[in-house]
């Protein structure tokens, strides 16, 4: 009688824990339902941005002065001389820029046009997300079919500066 008892015990206390689980999963699911009603926050911070790179609000200027006539630079959001920016580089076809490097990592994708990016230990080609470290070397070029469009997020303010020749 004693083993019956003990049994009976141990199976309504497993009852009362499957019971207590199933509770609580359909609290959570009350909980999160009722979020998930509520109309979103309002974001924090910048306004969202989603531009094309033919876009013609977009505000073209000259690229630094170390790349030769031709290349043009839009800002996306940012500031690119105090802190991280995101922009759009644009370049005549047949156009090559020269070995050049930033104090900023570069998150580069190249979006219209065939342009490469060489660096040390690879290349970057058309819709292909590269990123380049702080201070590395890399050259570019845009070959002679169409114009080049790159997309460049920088994460500190913007420089560029040539590579010194050996």
């Amino acid at each position: 009688m004693k083993r019956n008892h003990e049994t009976i015990r141990a199976q309504a206390s497993h009852s009362l824990n499957a019971a207590t689980a199933v509770g609580v999963l359909l609290a959570a699911l009350a909980v999160t339902s009722a979020v998930d009603a509520k109309e979103p926050a309002k974001p924090a911070g910048k306004p969202m941005v989603s531009v094309s790179p033919d876009d013609p609000s977009l505000k073209w200027g000259p690229c630094p002065d170390i790349f030769a006539k031709g290349c043009e630079v839009a800002v996306l959001s940012g500031n690119p001389a105090k802190g991280p920016s995101d922009v759009y580089l644009r370049t005549p076809k047949n156009y090559d820029m020269p070995s050049h490097w930033h104090t900023s990592p570069e998150h580069i994708v190249a979006v219209k046009g065939k342009f490469t990016a060489t660096f040390d230990g690879g290349k970057q080609a058309t819709g292909v997300y590269t990123y380049i470290p702080s201070k590395v070397p890399h050259s570019a070029r845009c070959d002679d079919t169409e114009p080049c469009v790159i997309y460049i997020g920088f994460e500190r303010p913007v420089d560029a500066i040539l590579t010194k020749k050996k």
